[in-house]
């Protein structure tokens, strides 16, 4: 074999002492082989150097062994911390993410879907943040979301986003506060924090005060629309509770500009508890979600979707909720 020759399936079989469809068979673990033929073969695709072919493997196993992950941007804290436990999970199956930001565009979702179905993916993973979208009702893959409510049929894994409401504000109470703000991106009734928020308050006869900034609103405005939200409750909170942590960040930079004391003045709550911000902000009491054990979920349950023949009735499943954890520090 030339030096600057691709090793082809029969080099293999040259070195190996055995035909074609017998490397073939090695490949794609099909038929019975002796092991002693396996390690043989096996050996001799080290020694020649041979790549498979994994588009022609992907054909004619009707498998590409890639899963499509859409989640809104990767420099978020939360989704790049949720993209790197969702690829370790799925390394342990034997699958590859493809990675795609939506950045918070229903139109682009819809192209990456469009895209990912085209490079013929086993399953998707989504944890974007648009409204429903009806392609998700229809698709023809198995699908699996994080912290998002697509369909009936489709499993949602995520975090007790109403308890980790509850909790944020009962602490937030506890601490003294009377007039805690829910600082969120969106108030609506699919919101569980901001539902675990009001049941607590209702308890206590408080009246809730909701301020909400767009989540796919770029910066700097998001950062401006935070202040504004900010001032214009200031005259009567006496703490925020932050449905993320990027936004409990600016609300601790309002209270910095506005010479608030934290918590003496005011006191702040987040919730997501990623490494990342717990290393910018050690001293941040917030609300950490399970996000390594919310995505081996994800791919547990993407995996058996896989496994499963095509063509079942979809049936309504429950999502799956995992327990949060109150993580104290200095600003409540």
């Amino acid at each position: 074999m030339a030096a600057n020759k691709e090793p082809r399936l029969g080099d293999v079989a040259a070195r190996a002492g055995v035909s074609v469809a017998t490397v073939s068979r090695v490949l794609n673990n099909r038929g019975y082989l002796s092991e002693a033929t396996r390690a043989r073969v096996m050996a001799a695709i080290d020694e020649v150097g041979y790549q498979p072919n994994e588009v022609a493997r992907s054909l004619l196993s009707h498998r590409t062994g890639t899963v499509g992950l859409i989640v809104p941007s990767v420099a978020i804290p939360f989704f790049g911390e949720v993209a790197v436990h969702i690829e370790d999970a799925l390394a342990q199956h034997g699958l590859r993410p493809l990675l795609c930001n939506s950045y918070g565009r229903a139109d682009r979702e819809r192209d990456l879907l469009r895209s990912l179905v085209g490079h013929r993916v086993d399953g998707i993973i989504s944890g974007a943040h648009n409204d429903q979208l009806a392609e998700y009702a229809t698709l023809r893959r198995p699908v699996v979301t994080i912290d998002r409510e697509l369909a009936p049929h489709i499993p949602n894994v995520r975090a007790d986003n109403e308890e980790g409401g509850r909790l944020a504000t009962q602490l937030l109470l506890d601490h003294g506060a009377r007039r805690p703000v829910l600082l969120t991106s969106r108030s609506h009734e699919r919101n569980l924090r901001e539902r675990g928020y009001r049941g607590v308050l209702a308890e206590a006869a408080i009246e809730p005060l909701v301020v909400a900034v767009d989540f796919n609103l770029p910066e700097p405005e998001r950062t401006t629309a935070i202040m504004a939200a900010l001032d214009s409750v200031s005259a009567t909170m006496d703490a925020v509770f932050c449905t993320d942590d990027l936004l409990a960040a600016t609300a601790l930079e309002w209270a910095h500009r506005h010479r608030r004391d934290v918590p003496g003045d005011v006191r702040v709550v987040g919730f997501d508890g990623t490494a990342t911000m717990r290393r910018i902000l050690p001293g941040l009491t917030t609300i950490a979600q399970p996000i390594a054990d919310m995505c081996s979920t994800a791919v547990r349950l993407l995996v058996e979707q896989i496994g499963q023949e095509p063509g079942a009735e979809p049936t309504p499943v429950p999502a799956i909720a995992l327990p949060v954890t109150v993580v104290e520090g200095r600003t409540a």
